[in-house]
C-alpha cells in the first residue's frame, strides 16, 4: 500500500487547507496592530476585488457574445436548409 504524502509540519497541512494558494495570510497566528498596515492591505484587496469584478464583467461579455454568434449560425443554417428545401422539389416524379 503506497504510504500517503502527509505534511510532516501541521502548521504548513494547517495552512495548505486554509490557504490552498498560498497567499499570505498575516493575521493567521499573530494579529497585526499596525493600523497603516491594515489599510494597505484592504487597499490591495480592494485593488483585487475591482480588477476581478471588470474581468468577470468581460467574461460575461465574452459568453452573451458567443451566445449571439451561436444564434445568428443557427438561424443563417435553418434559413439555408429552408432555402434548399424549397429549390428542390419534393416528389422527382413530379418533373416528368
Amino acid at each position: 500500500m503506497a504510504e500517503q504524502d502527509v505534511p510532516k509540519d501541521w502548521f504548513e497541512f494547517m495552512q495548505k487547507m486554509w490557504n490552498p494558494m498560498s497567499f499570505p495570510l498575516p493575521g493567521m497566528i499573530t494579529p497585526t496592530v499596525n493600523i497603516d498596515e491594515i489599510d494597505k492591505k484592504i487597499g490591495e484587496l480592494k485593488s483585487v476585488e475591482t480588477w476581478l469584478t471588470m474581468n468577470t464583467g468581460f467574461v460575461q461579455m465574452t459568453i452573451k457574445t458567443l451566445q449571439m454568434q451561436k444564434a445568428a449560425l443557427e438561424s443563417l443554417r435553418a434559413a439555408g436548409e429552408a432555402a434548399s428545401k424549397q429549390a428542390t422539389p419534393e416528389n422527382p416524379k413530379e418533373k416528368k
